[in-house]
């Protein structure tokens, strides 16, 4: 005969077998939407220092099958990667993803950060560098293609949290972005297979390989950045942005920077608005 006591421990017993069945590992495959804990998509808990966010460097590199079958297709639509991103320019909507995918492989095989700068797109192939420049308020960086999508709506490319934060879009969702392609590997070699014999050759060399940029000014306060950044949009319709970098001895400094601008007579007539404005003394830069 069981005891009402055995007849309790038998059902404890029981009760701890399921609930540590139900918080085991999710074994289903990663092709299956189901292997995602959170349903619905959303922005990190904890507040991010956007100042803390590293910036993407477009380095050479080798581009493997990784990430590139073509064609595919998702949720029944076929999709072709293009066999270069070299011309790529593309107006149109932006949004983001989050908390519901970090941790998760990309299409490449890397793990997705969503506290780091990355992108998704449809067709460009991976990896490949993207400068991303917010039409509605003249923010840009510049972002590594690494993962698949957007594949719902209209929009043309998905960013990670942290380059939608950056670019001043999160909290909305999505934004009016330019995409321009840029390609690392010919900048490299053009500047390694370069023969100047003078410095006016080099001149023109330059202008040719390098965008410039004019820096209007450097700061250790994020928040003078900002306010700089946006008396300067007003003036300009190139891109304004702020570039974060580590200072030695110096902690992280703020440089707010107008372009790219290549035309000599713009950046003239740039840096003398700028100056008429009291706002700083800018000067070219080449990175």
């Amino acid at each position: 005969m069981i005891r009402p006591s055995q007849k309790r421990l038998g059902f404890a017993l029981l009760a701890v077998f399921v609930a540590s069945c139900s918080s085991s590992p999710d074994p289903v495959p990663a092709s299956s939407p189901s292997r995602y804990s959170i349903e619905q998509d959303r922005a990190p808990r904890r507040q991010v220092d956007v100042a803390s966010i590293p910036e993407v460097v477009p380095k050479p590199f080798t581009r493997t099958a990784a990430g590139n079958r073509s064609p595919y297709t998702v949720l029944g639509k076929t999709y072709r990667v293009l066999g270069t991103e070299e011309g790529y320019e593309e107006r149109g909507i932006a949004s983001w993803y989050g908390e519901k995918f970090h941790g998760h492989k990309t299409s490449n095989g890397e793990v997705f950060d969503m506290y780091k700068v990355s992108a998704a797109h449809k067709s460009l192939p991976i990896p490949s560098y993207l400068r991303v420049i917010n039409l509605e308020n003249n923010r840009s960086l510049i972002v590594r293609v690494n993962d698949r999508g957007p594949f719902h709506g209209d929009r043309i490319v998905d960013l990670s949290y942290a380059a939608a934060l950056k670019l001043g879009y999160a909290e909305r969702g999505t934004a009016r972005v330019l995409l321009e392609a840029i390609i690392p590997n010919d900048i490299s070699s053009d500047q390694v297979g370069a023969n100047v014999s003078s410095s006016r050759e080099q001149s023109i060399y330059l202008a040719k390989s390098e965008d410039k940029y004019l820096q209007v000014g450097a700061f250790g306060d994020i928040n003078s950045a900002l306010e700089l950044s946006d008396k300067l949009r007003v003036m300009t319709e190139r891109p304004v942005f702020i570039r974060s970098v580590n200072s030695l001895g110096n902690g992280v400094l703020h440089r707010v920077r107008i372009g790219p601008v290549n035309d000599p007579g713009e950046i003239q007539q740039i840096i003398q608005r700028v100056v008429a404005a009291e706002l700083g003394s800018p000067y070219a830069v080449t990175e």
